[in-house]
């Protein structure tokens, strides 16, 4: 039998290390306001988003998802000491990935170390922390990492290398921090599962592993922007079901819905209601997305793209660009 005592002891030494890491990481997780909204004649947007940012660099540097920022005309952030400063949007990576960083001005400022999600085991402990509702800031939330290198659909694309946590996610603390008990960022909450087919749904919430954030958010630090392929169209991943509604024989694939003039997709003689079966060494399926086989490409490489015409299949050569950044 375990002495009392050595649980006891035990149990202080978790706790301790959850404190302890809490403290670490609180300097360093922000609020922010988005507002939307055309600014004339000194009047003010309307805030449309409200939630988590982390300083990852000295330097005014947050990281944050891309859904807080959204579309926003004026964005504050409120650091841990309740100083407000003015940001900028540096960069974003949608809709590949829920990132984006923002620029504060420098000075006071102090950055979460990123860790190793990599080396995330399940049931080792994580904690969330963030600003739920946008009213109880600086919010601490405990779990476990529930699994790893999970994928999520989402915005017509599987987020891929997934933290899954049973730690406490609510709206406002997206974009915050999911640390380890050495007080390092090893992921970003970014979405919570509330309900599947009907049935409610508790205790899985999903966060960006550190391995993603450190890559893109280094590139958009770097240049500003990720480097993403950009065909010039809008689609419809297929399903059996979108099929038959559509009278289409094909049941997989990306059927094109508006071709981009002068845009690489209109260059290669893609046209409207043509359905991309692949493109590279990479077919569309209902497990590979069209977007999450574009994230795969190259701007600039020429690559052959298979595509079914009016029953018939045929391939073209297709020279996508950079993504133009939406501001």
């Amino acid at each position: 039998m375990t002495p009392v005592g050595g649980t006891s002891s035990v149990t202080l030494s978790e706790e301790s290390a959850v404190t302890e890491a809490v403290e670490k990481a609180l300097p360093s997780v922000v609020a922010i306001v988005s507002e939307e909204g055309r600014l004339i004649a000194g009047e003010d947007g309307q805030p449309s988003s409200l939630g988590s940012g982390v300083i990852i660099d000295e330097r005014g540097y947050i990281v944050t998802n891309e859904h807080v920022v959204r579309n926003a005309v004026r964005l504050t952030v409120t650091l841990h000491n309740g100083e407000e400063r003015e940001a900028t949007l540096v960069g974003h990576d949608w809709p590949f990935t829920d990132l984006a960083v923002l620029k504060i001005a420098q000075g006071g400022l102090m950055p979460l170390p990123l860790g190793d999600s990599d080396a995330l085991v399940p049931g080792q402990r994580v904690i969330a922390v963030g600003n739920p509702l946008h009213d109880f800031r600086s919010s601490v939330t405990v779990g476990v990492a529930s699994g790893v290198q999970r994928r999520w659909r989402r915005d017509g694309i599987f987020m891929e290398d997934l933290i899954q946590t049973d730690a406490a996610v609510n709206p406002g603390n997206s974009g915050g921090a999911l640390i380890n008990v050495l007080g390092q960022m090893v992921g970003m909450p970014t979405s919570v599962v509330r309900f599947d087919n009907g049935r409610e749904v508790e205790g899985i919430a999903f966060a960006i592993s550190s391995k993603t954030i450190e890559q893109v958010a280094g590139e958009i630090i770097e240049k500003g922007k990720v480097t993403r392929a950009y065909l010039g169209v809008s689609h419809i991943d297929l399903t059996p079901e979108i099929a038959a509604a559509r009278g289409l024989t094909v049941q997989r694939g990306a059927w094109i819905s508006s071709v981009g003039d002068d845009t690489p997709a209109d260059r290669a003689g893609i046209e409207v209601d043509d359905i991309i079966l692949a493109m590279g060494e990479y077919e569309i399926t209902a497990d590979v997305l069209f977007l999450n086989v574009l994230m795969r490409l190259q701007p600039d490489e020429t690559v052959p793209v298979v595509l079914s015409r009016d029953g018939k299949e045929f391939t073209l050569d297709v020279t996508p660009i950079q993504r133009p950044q939406r501001s």
